[in-house]
């Protein structure tokens, strides 16, 4: 049969009616799943079973578990996340039109695939589609309450459009899906309960080309003072309009072949889903924009419009150089928070923080602010303290944006949360003398590892963005107090400098160090603070705290390997990192620890 279709929509239908669910950005995907088979059928019908091993092999190890279920349909989504409510459909897509075994797996070791399941057609062999939306949710709730993992994820619903279409706007989803709880599953889209709404991203451009064999237009932006196509477009205009323009094209422009080809005059606003190699996604035409000039269709602000900024924030200065270097502007650093906001927010939730900001750029004056600033807008949260001073938070996107837009670069944070006294991690910061030392930090980096690893600890390294590298280790709230921490974070400083006390100290006199790296344990504790992972650093290249997976920690890893410009690539091409640390501190086990410590004590 064929799948249900949401129909497009520019409102979200509101009511008691609907609930809603995040819309992930790649293949609709059926999962059969029987006895003695399973298979993954795209909504067209096409067989991609092969395709996806990691999806098969987890299946068939929960084979067990759900056998009383079987046989089983589902439908849902194939995705390659970026993070919970972000897909990369260049992954997915890449993934989708491989052919050799060898290519396949090891793209599903590098990235693994979810299926993301919203629905449920058949139950125990029995079609479920002449029953209610949320009696089919109940039932694939119930068998995902045994299997719901990164490979098989049961996609929740809300019941609030607004704060999940917020959420979906903060981490750059493609949109949610609104779904009427009463309807019955039909077969594509003839019906009015399921809308989709897109998370459209708003772009002008200038129109350079009409191609007469397909109708579409061909769009440009300015760039060093040459034109770069960015995609065509044609959808959207209504009739008159979209024959206007092209009879303009026919009599004013230069044929070619089937091309009519105009000096760049006519501008555009475009709705479009992203830019992917150098072409606008799902492009539409939102109108003409006859008032507009040409010269503002350049590739700088189509970089500004593509980051989705939000509008309650007004934008200065963004030309203005702020890495003179790398010729890194204030607009690259807005958009790099941006863009980073989903992978940034988690880390600075509920934290008072230190920032530092450069309002001429890191060659210009800089200083540490504690306190929100009088001027500041009233979607930043106030925590008050003495004096009727307000803490700096960070809660929302647009704080976040705001702060960038005020020349803040680097975000620091306490170990501890604004509602806690206790910490919630312990951190390693492993500090060379010199970039030149980072090989210290690497060597390390790598033994705390396996100190760590011995002690059942799991534990996550970023770089501090300068000339060191940083260890995390998640902790569940409340479990250990800042006493216990440092007798814990000392005792394994003491152990690496006694290891090798030719290149690690715990000296804290920087004249008395030498060549060796500092293990900073004194660090970590209440009132401290320490760079927020993914925060731009004040350095003359626009590097950034990076988090990496630990087989990145080699020989050949450099600190200068990640700024503004990269690090969001990056994630696309080999996720975060990080993504699963609040999953990890909440079922890190301490009982070596705590042991450790009690004969530490005795």
């Amino acid at each position: 049969m064929d799948v249900m279709k949401p129909i497009s929509s520019s409102e979200i239908p509101l009511g008691n009616e609907w609930l809603y669910e995040v819309k992930y950005d790649g293949y609709r995907c059926i999962l059969r799943w029987s006895k003695d088979n399973l298979q993954l059928l795209s909504k067209n019908k096409t067989d991609l079973t092969d395709k996806f091993p990691e999806i098969i092999e987890y299946c068939k190890s929960q084979q067990a578990q759900l056998q009383q279920h079987l046989p089983l349909t589902i439908d849902g989504e194939l995705v390659v996340l970026n993070n919970s409510y972000q897909a990369n459909f260049s992954w997915i897509q890449k993934r989708a039109r491989m052919h050799h075994m060898d290519s396949i797996q090891a793209a599903a070791m590098k990235r693994p695939a979810s299926f993301m399941a919203f629905d449920l057609i058949l139950f125990q062999g029995k079609p479920m589609t002449n029953q209610t939306l949320e009696q089919r949710k109940t039932l694939l709730q119930q068998v995902f309450a045994q299997i719901n993992t990164d490979k098989l994820c049961y996609v929740t619903h809300s019941f609030n459009a607004e704060e999940l279409w917020n959420t979906v706007y903060t981490y750059l989803g493609e949109g949610i899906v609104a779904k009427r709880k009463k309807s019955t599953y039909k077969q594509g889209r003839s019906h009015q309960d399921w809308f989709k709404i897109k998370n459209w991203r708003e772009i002008s451009g200038v129109l350079t080309t009409f191609d007469e064999s397909n109708h579409y237009f061909h769009v440009a932006v300015f760039k060093n003072d040459e034109t770069i196509g960015i995609g065509k477009c044609k959808h959207g205009l209504n009739q008159e309009t979209f024959q206007a323009l092209q009879q303009l094209f026919k009599t004013e422009g230069k044929k070619q072949h089937n091309l009519y080809h105009l000096p760049p005059a006519i501008c555009a606003s475009i709705y479009s889903l992203d830019l992917y190699e150098q072409e606008l996604r799902e492009p539409e035409f939102k109108e003409l924009l006859p008032d507009a000039l040409v010269k503002d269709m350049t590739w700088e602000q189509l970089q500004l419009s593509l980051a989705m900024l939000p509008e309650s924030v007004e934008l200065a200065n963004t030309d203005k150089l702020f890495w003179p270097a790398p010729n890194y502007t204030k607009g690259d650093l807005i958009v790099y928070i941006r863009e980073i906001a989903p992978y940034i927010l988690p880390f600075l939730q509920e934290r008072a923080l230190t920032i530092i900001r450069a309002p001429e750029g890191v060659e210009g004056e800089t200083f540490f602010q504690k306190h929100l600033p009088d001027y500041a807008p009233a979607f930043i949260p106030r925590r008050s303290v003495q004096e009727g001073k307000s803490l700096i938070l960070c809660e929302n996107i647009e704080a976040l944006v705001w702060y960038a837009n005020h020349g803040t670069i680097e975000f620091h944070t306490p170990f501890q949360t604004m509602n806690t006294s206790t910490p919630e991690e312990i951190v390693f910061d492993l500090d060379p003398p010199n970039r030149d030392s980072f090989y210290l930090a690497i060597k390390a980096a790598n033994l705390l590892k396996h100190l760590l690893d011995e002690l059942s600890l799991k534990s996550f390294v970023k770089t501090s963005g300068n000339k060191g590298l940083q260890v995390y280790i998640p902790i569940p709230s409340g479990s250990m107090s800042y006493e216990q921490t440092a007798v814990f974070t000392k005792a394994i400083a003491w152990t690496m400098e006694s290891a090798y006390p030719n290149l690690f100290t715990t000296e804290r006199m920087k004249r008395k160090r030498g060549d060796r790296l500092y293990i900073d344990f004194v660090q970590h504790g209440k009132g401290k603070t320490i760079i927020a992972p993914y925060s731009p650093r004040k350095t003359p290249e626009g590097t950034v705290a990076t988090p990496l997976f630990w087989h990145e920690v080699t020989d050949e890893l450099s600190p200068l390997n990640f700024t503004i410009k990269n690090v969001l690539e990056l994630i696309n091409k080999r996720s975060c990192p990080m993504q699963f640390y609040q999953d990890v501190k909440e079922k890190q086990q301490l009982d070596p620890v705590l042991t450790f410590l009690q004969n530490r004590t005795n």
